[in-house]
C-alpha cells in the first residue's frame, strides 16, 4: 500500500467517526429525558424552530385557529406558542372537565410574561396561590356586603340606567356612537362599590381610567405584545408592549393615590366601599402579622383587576346587544312588545321581572352566547403533574379552555351561528338554562362578578328597549349592518353609530 493510500484510508476512517460521534451527539442531544419520558402530551401540529405553530396561527382571530384545529386533532390538543407547549380543550364535554371536573387540577392561573411584570401574581385575574384564594374570599365577601346581587346594588343601576336614558334621549334620533356613554354607565356601578362614589360622565379623570382599559384591551391582542410574551426580551424595541405598560401602570398610580388618600380619611366605624373595608383590613392583618396578603400591591392590582373587569366586558355585551337589536329588527319587537305586556312604559325595569319575561331574558343570554366577549378564556396552567383523558401533563404546563368551542358547540346548539333567542327558550316559550352556556367561564376561576354583571345586563338592556327603538344611522340597511369584530383581547363590535328613537 502506497503512502497515499494509506493516508486517504486514515482520512476516511477519521471521516466515519466524526460523523458517528455527530450522530451519537445529536441523537443523546433530543433524546427525551427519562424524566420527559413519563409524561404524554396531546396530538397537534408538527412545529417549527423558534416559532412553533405560530406560521399557522391567525393572530386576529386565534380562537377561530384553534377550533378548526380542534376538527383535525380532537377536542384536546398541542399547540406551541414558540418553544413552549400549550394543551388547547375544545368542546362542552372537555372544557367542563378541565374546569369543573377536575377544578383543582386545572384551577391555577397562566402566568405570562407581560401578566408577571405587571400584576407579579397579585389580585384577582392573574393571582397566583394562597395570595389569590385569599383576594378571592375577601372580594366576594366584601362585594355582597355593599350589595352585590342584592337590593341596594339594583337600586343603584336603576338610577344609573335613568342617567343613560337621558343622554341617549338628548341626541333625539340622530347618530352618535354610544360606546363611551355605555362604559360610563356599566363603570359607575362597580366604582360605587369599590370606591364608595360615581363619577360623572365627563370627569376627565373617569374617562382618561376608561380610555386607557379600552386601549390595553386593543393591545393586549396586538402581535407585538404576542411577540413579547414569547420573547420578553424584546421589550424594549416593542412600542405596542411599552404602551400597554404605561396604561396599565398610570391606572394603577391613580388607584394607589387614591388607597393613600383613603387610608388618611379611613374611620373603621363608617366603611362605606371595598378599597375601605380593604384598608381596615390591611391595618388589622399587620397589626397581627408582617407577612399578610393584605399589601398595597395586592390592593392596587385587585382594585386594577375589578375596575377593568367591571367595565369592559359588561359595556362590550351591551354594544353587542342593541347592534343585535339594530341587525335583528323581528327580535327587537318581541322585546318591545314583552316589555310592554309585563312593564309596560313608565316603571323601571326590576330584577324580579325577569321571572315573567323569558323572552327578553333569552334574548340577553343568545346576546352573550353570541357575542362571545372573552372567546379564549383567561390562560390556566396545571397545578401539579396531571392526567387528563388518555394524558399526562407536567405541573405548570399552559392551558387554553377555549370558551368559543364551548358557545358554538354544535351538540349543545340547534343553529350556533345564528343569532337565536330560541336557545333559551321551550316549546311553550319558558326559559330553560343551558349547561353549555359559560360566558364568565366556570369552576374555581368563574368571574368574581357574574351575578352583578347579570342583574346589569338584564337592568340596563330592559330600560334601553323600553324607552327607545334601535335603528341603523339613515342610508343603512339592517341587513347590511357588519358583525365582524374588532381587534381586541375581548371580541367587541367595530365602532357602529345608531340611533335611539323614543317609543
Amino acid at each position: 500500500m502506497s503512502a497515499f493510500t494509506a493516508l486517504m484510508a486514515d482520512s476516511a476512517s477519521v471521516t466515519v467517526v466524526l460523523v458517528f460521534a455527530t450522530l451519537l451527539f445529536l441523537v443523546l442531544l433530543f433524546k427525551p429525558s427519562s424524566k420527559g419520558n413519563k409524561y404524554k402530551f396531546p396530538p397537534g401540529p408538527r412545529p417549527w424552530p423558534i416559532i412553533g405553530n405560530l406560521n399557522i396561527l391567525n393572530v386576529q382571530r386565534p380562537d377561530e385557529t384553534m377550533c378548526k384545529l380542534s376538527k383535525q386533532y380532537g377536542d384536546v390538543f398541542t399547540f406551541h406558542m414558540g418553544t413552549k407547549k400549550y394543551v388547547v380543550i375544545t368542546g362542552y364535554e372537555a372544557v367542563k372537565q378541565a374546569l369543573i371536573t377536575q377544578a383543582e387540577e386545572f384551577g391555577e392561573r397562566g402566568i405570562t410574561p407581560i401578566n408577571q411584570i405587571v400584576n407579579n401574581g397579585k389580585g384577582l385575574a392573574f393571582g397566583v396561590g394562597e395570595s389569590w384564594k385569599t383576594m378571592r374570599r375577601f372580594t366576594l365577601t366584601t362585594l355582597r356586603d355593599f350589595g352585590m346581587g342584592r337590593s341596594t346594588i339594583e337600586d343603584r343601576i336603576v338610577e344609573e340606567a335613568q342617567r343613560l336614558l337621558d343622554i341617549f334621549q338628548q341626541h333625539q334620533g340622530k347618530p352618535f356612537d354610544p360606546t363611551v356613554n355605555i362604559y360610563s354607565a356599566v363603570s359607575n356601578i362597580i366604582c360605587q362599590l369599590v370606591f364608595g362614589h360615581r363619577f360623572k360622565y365627563n370627569d376627565p379623570v373617569f374617562l382618561q381610567l376608561q380610555n386607557r382599559v379600552i386601549e390595553s384591551t386593543q393591545l393586549l391582542a396586538s402581535p407585538e405584545v404576542l411577540v413579547y410574551n414569547l420573547y420578553p426580551k424584546l421589550g424594549t424595541v416593542l412600542g405596542d408592549f411599552q404602551k400597554l405598560h404605561k396604561n396599565i401602570t398610570e391606572n394603577q398610580k391613580y388607584f394607589r393615590d387614591i388607597c393613600c388618600h383613603r387610608k388618611v380619611e379611613l374611620d373603621n366605624n363608617d366603611l362605606r366601599s371595598f378599597l375601605d373595608s380593604f384598608l381596615a383590613r390591611q391595618k388589622e392583618e399587620e397589626s397581627r402579622n408582617a407577612n399578610t396578603y393584605f399589601d398595597e400591591r395586592n390592593m392596587v392590582v385587585t382594585i386594577g383587576n375589578l375596575f377593568a373587569a367591571g367595565t369592559e366586558t359588561t359595556s362590550t355585551t351591551l354594544r353587542w346587544g342593541l347592534l343585535f337589536m339594530m341587525k335583528y329588527p323581528h327580535i327587537q319587537e318581541k322585546v318591545h312588545a314583552e316589555i310592554e305586556r309585563e312593564i309596560g312604559k313608565d316603571r323601571p325595569p326590576r330584577s324580579e321581572d325577569r321571572k315573567s319575561m323569558p323572552y327578553t331574558d333569552a334574548v340577553v343570554h343568545e346576546i352573550q352566547r353570541f357575542g362571545n366577549v372573552v372567546p379564549s378564556n383567561l390562560l390556566r396552567q396545571t397545578k401539579h403533574d396531571t392526567t387528563f383523558r388518555d394524558y399526562h401533563l407536567p405541573k405548570g404546563t399552559p392551558v387554553i379552555p377555549l370558551l368559543t368551542s364551548v358557545l358554538f358547540d354544535k351538540t349543545q346548539w340547534e343553529t350556533p351561528y345564528e343569532f337565536n333567542p330560541g336557545h333559551f327558550l321551550d316549546a311553550e316559550g319558558h326559559f330553560v338554562k343551558k349547561d353549555a352556556f359559560l360566558p364568565f367561564s366556570a369552576g374555581r376561576r368563574v368571574c368574581v362578578g357574574e351575578t352583578l354583571a347579570k342583574m346589569e345586563l338584564f337592568l340596563f338592556f330592559t330600560a334601553l328597549l323600553q324607552k327607545f327603538c334601535f335603528e341603523p344611522p339613515e342610508g343603512i340597511r339592517a341587513e347590511d349592518l357588519d358583525l365582524t369584530p374588532a381587534l381586541t383581547f375581548t371580541r367587541s363590535p367595530k365602532p357602529y353609530e345608531l340611533c335611539a328613537v323614543v317609543r
